[in-house]
């Protein structure tokens, strides 16, 4: 091993101009920031002053600059040099966290003109004739099943409407004076649950096209009823909800009474929350495990009249949307956690429905009668702020019920002027543009090496 001694190509030498970095040096990788390798460079590359040491001849001198400044092809070329950035000269490091945080907001401006742009459809996508429906704001007589078949009661008939072939069944005609006054398919479309105005609740199987068992337990018709897996609940003109066990020889599980009206409005949660509303303008919250002992956890009392528009937000599951009659005109939100109302929006016209955009944070209302000029309209609204986006004035007569597509991007509105309207309002979903661009942008934070 040579004998060398301290002289221009030490590093000791180079620390006489020391420059101060941004960042400490790792375990791993060696800290060059007491280096200034720009400087050995010059002094390797320097052709107007030469420093020589007198043990080197110039033959080895010029081999080892030849080395270290030229490619194989006898070109110039730069080594690549490991060093902060000087303070003096350059901006920090951490100007890149500036980046992000200006990219992060120019993506969130970007989600907002998206939702901006977003437009009402200029009309219906189809339109079917429903004679004889009934113009009863308390009855819910159209559900849209995961099967894809709408179920809707016109008069005393009950139809099915599959919307991949558009083929129309008549499921039967109830006798005598009686009629359905609501309808609900279960979540896995194996039964139609039919409730009367003579107080029955019927399960039907419609692929056989045959009413399979009668649940017992009202006295007076039933306005709604709503399913949560093996759980169909019912509510009535006698005040009373019931939870049936469909699967059970004795099917009611629990009955309670807590509203001092018809119950015209039921809607479960994912979390077995059930929400009912009332014809005395209450909104009751009960829990299913506590629903034997009558215990709900929560009575709402501020609307002003009847609620039968209940649903759940798909997106935050502790918030309740409801609307009120014609006295009231509200769209209420809540939040069933701490028992408060986080908004209430003054629609002009009584609300006869409410739908949860599962693709978009909004919510379309049905209305019906008003003491303005917005009777009988549909109505975006964007979620939280519960803007107005527009509104729809193509039914002729109230709106009476509403419900969407399975795969959310279409919804059907029931009208008193005997018409079925198919609107294109939900979709199409968000596209994986954004997500993908966060998803890159959160990937700097783990960047090993800056």
């Amino acid at each position: 091993m040579w004998n060398l001694e301290h002289d221009w190509y030490s590093p000791k030498s180079l620390l006489s101009t020391p420059t101060h970095y941004d960042f400490p040096g790792d375990r791993f990788i060696p800290n060059r920031s007491l280096m200034d390798l720009d400087q050995a460079q010059s002094l390797l590359t320097n052709r107007t002053k030469k420093i020589q040491n007198k043990k080197f001849n110039d033959a080895y001198r010029q081999i080892v600059e030849e080395k270290l400044s030229l490619d194989s092809e006898g070109k110039p070329f730069k080594m690549l040099v490991f060093r902060g950035s000087p303070k003096s000269s350059r901006k920090s490091i951490r100007y890149i966290d500036e980046m992000r945080e200006e990219e992060a907001a120019s993506l969130q401006n970007n989600s907002n003109q998206h939702h901006s742009s977003r437009r009402l459809p200029k009309g219906e996508s189809r339109i079917l004739d429903a004679p004889n429906i009934r113009n009863d704001y308390y009855a819910n007589i159209m559900d849209w099943g995961k099967n894809n078949i709408l179920a809707v009661a016109l008069g005393s008939n009950m139809y099915l409407w599959n919307s991949d072939n558009s083929n129309v069944t008549k499921l039967f005609k109830a006798s005598g004076n009686d009629f359905p006054t609501s309808v609900s398919w279960s979540d896995d479309t194996k039964y139609l649950g039919i409730g009367f105005k003579s107080s029955k609740l019927e399960l039907w199987d419609t692929e056989s096209s045959k009413p399979i068992r009668i649940l017992e337990g009202h006295s007076e018709r039933i306005a709604t009823i709503a399913w949560n897996g093996h759980i169909l609940t019912s509510g009535s003109h006698d005040k009373y909800i019931i939870n049936h066990d469909v699967r059970a020889r004795t099917n009611v599980i629990s009955l309670v009474k807590a509203h001092r009206a018809e119950v015209c409005g039921l809607k479960w949660s994912r979390g077995n929350i059930l929400a009912s509303g009332g014809n005395e303008n209450h909104i009751y919250v009960w829990e299913l495990s506590k629903m034997s002992s009558s215990n709900f956890l929560h009575c709402f009392k501020d609307h002003c009249a009847a609620v039968k528009a209940l649903a759940w937000c798909p997106y935050d599951s502790g918030v309740l949307a409801s609307g009120g009659g014609t006295e009231d005109r509200c769209i209420k939100l809540w939040n069933v956690k701490h028992g408060t109302c986080i908004s209430s929006i003054d629609t002009k016209a009584q609300v006869c429905g409410l739908e949860w955009n599962r693709h978009h944070k909004e919510v379309l209302s049905g209305h019906g009668f008003s003491t303005s000029a917005h009777h009988n309209q549909l109505c975006l609204w964007r979620y939280p702020s519960m803007t107005k986006v527009g509104a729809l004035e193509r039914h002729t007569s109230r709106v009476l019920d509403i419900c969407q597509s399975p795969d959310g991007l279409t919804v059907v509105s029931a009208g008193a002027d005997e018409t079925l309207r198919f609107w294109n309002i939900f979709g199409p979903p968000i596209s994986n543009n954004y997500e993908t661009d966060l998803d890159n942008l959160l990937s700097l934070k783990v960047s090993p090496i800056r």
